[in-house]
């Protein structure tokens, strides 16, 4: 027989859990969004620094190689973010679906 007190313990444990799995998924947001900021901040500062550089050439062969050098990095740079950021979507799927799948 399940009486008022086995609801209400049932239903507090529920809420715990829902409120852990709330935080969690928050964290792991929270994580994404400050690695995507950091990434667009470091993406700005070095396409500044390569248009001064491109400014500061003294022949079309040096502003093509600060280009070429430019693309060069943003593209691997770029790959390595979605690399991360992939890890990151990846986790917080995992994170987020644990509690589901354990029952705690």
């Amino acid at each position: 027989m399940i009486n008022n007190m086995d609801v209400q313990k049932l239903g507090q444990e529920s809420f715990d859990r829902a409120m852990r799995l709330l935080g969690d998924w928050n964290k792991g947001w929270q994580a994404i969004a400050a690695e995507m900021t950091d990434y667009s901040k470091r993406s700005i500062e070095q396409g500044t620094k390569t248009f001064e550089k491109l400014l500061a050439a003294k022949s079309m062969e040096q502003a093509i190689e600060i280009q070429t050098n430019y693309a060069r990095r943003a593209y691997d740079d770029y790959m390595q973010q979605i690399t991360k950021l992939s890890g990151m979507y990846a986790n917080l799927a995992k994170e987020a679906y644990k509690p589901l799948r354990t029952g705690s």
